[in-house]
């Protein structure tokens, strides 16, 4: 899960990234596929990362009971501010149908002050 960012493995992120470029065009041979699928590699780091967001939200929802995670919550600052963002690409109509559902599928809340207006 290398990123081109990556400032300690620039060189390993470069090639990482190549490889995903390679990946897209359908240029990676089905060997070096199966060798990088072998060893878990990551080809959509934007998917992979909401993924482990999505997955720290349902055991955030596990732990809590809700989805309400505020991105001024100093223990879950990160996860706060995922969920902000959720919310906002939401209303935008910028969130993905798949992403929405998912996030549907646990009672995530997209307007907080109407849920607040509605809970009193």
């Amino acid at each position: 899960n290398v990123s081109i960012l990556d400032a300690q493995n620039k060189s390993l992120g470069r090639w990482s990234s190549t490889q995903r470029c390679s990946y897209k065009k359908n240029a990676l041979s089905s060997n070096h596929l199966q060798r990088l699928n072998s060893v878990g590699f990551v080809w959509d780091l934007c998917d992979h990362s909401w993924n482990e967001n999505f997955n720290q939200l349902c055991a955030f929802k596990a732990q809590n009971g809700h989805c309400n995670v505020s991105q001024y919550d100093a223990q879950n600052k990160s996860l706060g501010q995922w969920v902000n963002n959720q919310r906002i690409a939401y209303k935008k109509n910028a969130l993905s149908s798949d992403h929405t559902q998912q996030l549907n599928s646990i009672g995530f809340v997209w307007d907080m002050l109407d849920h607040s207006w509605n809970e009193n």
